[in-house]
């Protein structure tokens, strides 16, 4: 055997600035992750736990409390073993994100968000139920910006500008008062004037209609909403 990584790191070299990801086969056939790094090299496993590490015979820690449940509450030196497979979890993401593996980066989102919820829920130290919450935000936005992605590389225009509103939607509900000053919020009203002036003339008229119906509802926030996008739209 060869423990020597200088071919593989001569044959790949590092670009700063940039996730450097990649997707091999494995021995067996199963599909893995490599991010390239200035020091090496990171590979992860592409379905269940990114280390591959069996949790007492589950995939993840995550499936563990799912089949279990979570009675009696979650201890501490537990829930310091769901925040490293949380930080886990976003580096796989981060990583199918650069490689546009959508669909795979909402799941990742979707299971990071339960692992939160799980910990909110039923931490028996009040540290713990909160430790999370500062992370919620960005993988919400993770989250919609691959829906968003996924919907444009499908030629799906309105479906991206909608991901991008229950996106926003999410984050207000989330964040509560200030929540238009976030990083994460700004992100996604840049993504949505990218897009919005790309729609189809057709779209003009559907969004008149909506403007004039949600103001007849008095649905006032999604008047707002439908306002900017025709603005987005005339600009």
């Amino acid at each position: 055997m060869r423990d020597d990584m200088y071919d593989i790191l001569k044959n790949w070299p590092y670009e700063q600035g940039k996730l450097n990801a990649r997707v091999i086969e494995a021995q067996d056939g199963r599909p893995l992750i490599q991010i390239r790094i200035e020091l090496g090299v990171i590979q992860m496993e592409m379905v269940g736990r990114p280390d591959g590490v069996l949790q007492d015979g589950y995939m993840t820690l995550l499936a563990l409390f799912e089949d279990r449940g979570a009675w009696g509450g979650i201890d501490p030196e537990m829930c310091r073993r769901l925040r490293e497979e949380g930080v886990q979890r976003s580096h796989r993401s981060a990583a199918l994100f650069a490689l546009g593996k959508w669909a795979a980066v909402i799941q990742d989102c979707d299971q990071n968000l339960e692992l939160f919820n799980l910990c909110r829920d039923n931490a028996q130290e009040q540290i713990d139920r909160e430790a999370l919450e500062q992370f919620r935000a960005s993988v919400i936005a993770m989250r919609t910006r691959a829906g968003a992605e996924w919907a444009v590389e499908e030629g799906e225009l309105p479906k991206a500008v909608e991901a991008v509103n229950r996106g926003l939607n999410e984050l207000q509900e989330v964040l509560g008062e200030g929540w238009e000053s976030s990083n994460e919020v700004q992100l996604l009203r840049g993504m949505k004037e990218a897009l919005v002036p790309q729609l189809p003339p057709s779209e003009r008229v559907d969004l008149k209609e909506r403007l004039l119906a949600a103001i007849s509802a008095e649905n006032y926030e999604l008047a707002a909403i439908l306002r900017d996008e025709l603005r987005l739209l005339r600009d």
